[in-house]
């Protein structure tokens, strides 16, 4: 008997899950974050980093993510999603604190001394006269470290979104998508309004230590909360026929993904479904990666306002409360299929090109930040806020096509060209920004290293419309993998 014809109230615990997400995907935001918001003001002049070496950091941080991602997908769908998260949030957590330490390893490494406290490394740092070598070994070490926070925070998006289609039908996956999606902008949020108070009151290593602790809390709420739909007791059987939807309402092998196909790695790469995730998520992802690392920096180098300057803080955190309307992108394909007859894939495609004429708005961010540095914050808020949308989307068009025992290792196949597009688009500004500063480069009407500031806007500005032609052009209609 079904719980239509008892007429069971539906429980709605996948919410919880969908929660749970969310937290981690804050928490995943907040480490990552603690490097863009302290380098400028507290690290760099401690080891004398330009933004060349910022730049090379972030950018192979952006490399071993992609990497990281290619891999953590396979992982997470051959583990499964309970101890693939754990594993995941685990590592990237002792990697978010091992930043902490790379002070006193560099103290160690240059001036032999080991055995000191944090206040200690600076004081024989500071005596050392071989510059160089105090930059060079000072980079190495901060890049192991965000090699070890990458690699753990590559499996954070292939098992949410696994968990997203585990817990939620077709039509539901682009909103709760956003939802916990919407984890990245409450953790940029809370970023500049905690990690520079704690970095001017506690030094910047206690920021890493404290952000990066968090993690090892949420593990301990996973651990008792999280089980299959149909294995966990708070789950009725309104909900779980809810959930699985899709799979009941005599869909034919035409119009839904064959749930037996099991696919090698390299089976994946065979579809044009496949390559349309990849180019999409290789076209716009850099975009999202350059705001979140380059922000704090231009606020920085444009306007002199420091990461912990009251009037920054109060920028970043509009900026970031603006990107919360990306929770509008995962309602809006529902709406279009539940009002206009779409099927899932219509309606996010339909969803996703109205969200790529927002980022065209960057193209003003340098323009009128003349006038006010208020212009550029609200502007690259709304591009932002028009990129999380985006990705809900285009996340969730790996559940619409693929089958369930693939949609991790996809995810991570698509995350891994969106990690080398972040790579690319932060390398190349460093490099590009420091070119531009010395040479007092002019472009456009700018000069110096506005100009470089305003040619990188101008690639972000474009790439969600080309990104979108690319997908469309790949795969115009729905068409699930069936064999």
């Amino acid at each position: 008997m079904t719980a239509s014809q008892t007429k069971e109230r539906m429980s709605k615990y996948r919410w919880q899950i969908c929660y749970l997400l969310f937290f981690a995907t804050t928490i995943n935001y907040l480490d990552r974050q603690v490097l863009s918001l302290t380098w400028k003001d507290f690290i760099a002049p401690e080891f004398h980093w330009t933004n060349n070496d910022y730049g090379n950091i972030t950018a192979l941080f952006s490399v071993f993510y992609a990497v990281g991602l290619l891999v953590a997908g396979r992982f997470i769908d051959w583990l499964d999603t309970k101890k693939g998260f754990l594993w995941a949030i685990g590592v990237w957590s002792v990697g978010a604190i091992l930043h902490a330490f790379c002070g006193i390893a560099t103290s160690g490494i240059v001036a032999g001394e080991w055995f000191v406290g944090f206040e200690g490394a600076k004081d024989a740092i500071e005596q050392v006269g071989n510059v160089s070598k105090v930059i060079n070994v000072s980079v190495v070490l901060f890049i192991f470290a965000r090699f070890v926070l990458a690699i753990g925070e590559a499996g954070n998006f292939p098992a949410a979104i696994k968990t997203t289609a585990e817990y939620f039908p077709k039509k539901d996956r682009a909103y709760a998508t956003s939802i916990f999606n919407a984890g990245a902008t409450v953790g940029a949020l809370a970023a500049p309004i905690s990690i520079p108070i704690i970095a001017s009151h506690f030094g910047w290593e206690m920021s890493f230590i404290i952000i990066g602790a968090l993690g090892f809390i949420w593990m301990f709420f996973w651990q008792f909360m999280y089980k299959k739909p149909h294995e966990h007791p708070k789950v009725n059987q309104a909900e779980l026929e809810y959930i699985n939807q899709d799979s009941s309402n005599n869909n034919t092998e035409s119009n839904v993904a064959n749930e037996d196909l099991k696919l090698s790695f390299m089976d994946n790469f065979k579809y044009k479904q496949t390559w349309s995730f990849i180019l999409g998520k290789f076209m716009t992802d850099g975009v999202w990666w350059f705001f979140l690392f380059w922000t704090p920096a231009y606020l920085s180098d444009v306007y002199g306002l420091t990461s912990d300057n009251s009037m920054a803080q109060l920028l970043l955190f509009v900026l970031y409360a603006i990107t919360l309307l990306s929770i509008i992108g995962g309602w809006l394909p529902t709406y279009f299929v539940d009002k206009k007859g779409m099927n899932p894939y219509a309606g996010r495609m339909r969803a996703m090109l109205i969200f790529a004429f927002f980022p065209l708005l960057a193209l003003l961010a340098q323009p009128l930040g003349e006038y006010s540095y208020w212009f550029p914050v609200i502007i690259i808020g709304i591009a932002g806020a028009a990129h999380q949308a985006w990705s809900a989307n285009i996340f969730s068009t790996t559940g619409d096509m693929f089958p369930r025992s693939s949609i991790a290792t996809i995810t991570g196949i698509g995350g891994m060209a969106g990690g080398l597009s972040s790579f690319c688009i932060n390398k190349g500004s460093g490099v590009l920004f420091d070119h531009a500063a010395n040479t007092n480069m002019k472009f456009m009407g700018f000069q110096g290293i506005e100009a470089g500031y305003f040619i990188i806007f101008s690639i972000c500005a474009v790439a969600y419309l080309i990104g979108w032609i690319i997908m469309k052009s790949l795969v115009p209609k729905y068409k699930p993998i069936t064999e």
